[in-house]
């Protein structure tokens, strides 16, 4: 079965980019772009405003698509993620729903974190994140 979700690319004004630390499985522990399923009816968009909502406390504003990976889950599950970018419109970071923990990460600072599997590729393949300084 394959399962439609969404993530966030969110940089700040310094070239941050914005995590969660995943507080329940699938990845708990690991530090993941803010996202999750498409609901019956919602658009990516729609779905995106609403996952980082609950995640960050953030209000975004979406824009393009980054890409799409496809993610192994749980009995046989595929996740299909398409991440988009986003700018952030209102609020203050802060952990909600399934996230433990949020947090602004320099791209130089990525590598040294636990991640969930193929983040930094995948975000290096799309040359979205800013040069490391």
């Amino acid at each position: 079965m394959r399962v439609r979700c969404v993530g966030g690319i969110v940089l700040d004004g310094d070239g941050r980019l914005l995590l969660i630390r995943r507080g329940r499985p699938p990845g708990e522990g690991l530090w993941s772009l803010p996202g999750g399923r498409v609901e019956p009816g919602e658009s990516d968009a729609q779905a995106l405003r609403r996952e980082l909502l609950e995640e960050t406390g953030l209000k975004v504003a979406v824009g393009a698509l980054a890409g799409t990976v496809d993610r192994p889950g749980p009995g046989g599950v595929v996740y299909e993620i398409y991440d988009y970018l986003a700018v952030m419109v209102k609020g203050t970071p802060r952990p909600g729903d399934d996230a433990a923990e949020v947090g602004w990460f320099a791209p130089e600072t990525l590598a040294a974190l636990p991640l969930t599997s193929g983040l930094i590729d995948a975000l290096n393949l799309w040359r979205v994140l800013p040069p490391a300084r």
